[in-house]
């Protein structure tokens, strides 16, 4: 029998651009942070951060996540100076080389995503569902981009202090649903979830989400999955962040068929061969 959620039709508004995730897109990563879990270092120049997009763009990335401060566990601090060094500035270069691109901010603060979409960012990934701070709800309201809403258990530094959860699934849910009001009074019509593998959540709270990845079509938005490289992958695997392309294909494959319609990668290659096979599978369904 036919799925009826392959019939979903999710789109976005990305500055007056409609956006269909009827086929799902790649959120290619771009970190110009030191410090990044994967590929910290990599890209926190201006001529390899370009370089990046570019490619990313030409192996069919839809959207391009910048991020300038890592979220990894027990990750180090950055001040909001640095952030915003680290972000606007390639935003700013990134726009001219590629008027037409789709970029994400990936930030928990206001400050940095105001001057983000003013720098010619057209979406936030929020990573704190504006739990750390605040005024982030204000800033999405105000400019009605699209918004990742993410859920984490505490912040960076404690998320992974022994995360506890009585149902994970219906606990994300319910955490989702308060979020998704907040965000519909406020006139915040695009909203993606993103239920936050690796951010409060053990190993097997996350191949528990992922397992029941379909329960959250409920919330009929569209979903955001994060898996690349991530140690839920190595752990499991025995072997190291650098030789997980092959299980971050495989399980962004498996979330495709439960219903994620962005997948956001570091290897938008495999991303895409995935999406293109899904699709055929799709198509003879």
């Amino acid at each position: 029998m036919k799925d009826t959620y392959l019939l979903d039709n999710y789109s976005i508004n990305l500055n007056g651009n409609l956006l269909n995730l009827n086929t799902p897109v790649i959120m290619s990563i771009l970190n110009t942070t030191p410090d990044s879990f994967f590929d910290g270092g990599n890209y926190n120049s201006l001529e390899k951060a370009l370089k990046k997009v570019e490619n990313d763009l030409e192996l069919g990335a839809t959207i391009i996540d910048i991020g300038g401060y890592s979220t990894r566990p027990n990750g180090s601090e950055v001040s909001l100076k640095t952030e915003i060094q680290r972000t606007v500035p390639f935003i700013e270069e990134i726009i001219k080389r590629f008027p037409k691109v789709n970029l994400s901010i990936d930030t928990f603060r206001s400050k940095v995503a105001s001057l983000a979409l003013q720098a010619g960012a057209v979406m936030i990934n929020d990573v704190s569902a504006w739990n750390i701070d605040n005024e982030m709800i204000d800033v999405v309201s105000k400019h009605k981009v699209p918004y990742v809403l993410m859920h984490m258990k505490g912040n960076p530094n404690t998320m992974q202090h022994q995360p506890y959860y009585d149902n994970i699934i219906k606990d994300i849910i319910k955490f989702l649903i308060k979020k998704i009001d907040i965000l519909e009074s406020k006139g915040v019509k695009d909203i993606i979830i993103d239920p936050g593998f690796g951010f409060g959540k053990t190993i097997d709270h996350n191949f528990s989400i992922l397992a029941n990845l379909n329960s959250f079509k409920v919330l009929n938005l569209p979903i955001l999955v994060g898996l690349s490289h991530k140690s839920m992958i190595y752990n499991i695997l025995n072997t190291s962040k650098l030789e997980t392309i092959n299980g971050t294909t495989a399980l962004n494959m498996y979330s495709l068929s439960k219903g994620a319609k962005i997948l956001r990668v570091h290897n938008v290659k495999q991303a895409m061969e995935c999406i293109k096979l899904n699709e055929a599978i799709n198509k003879n369904y």
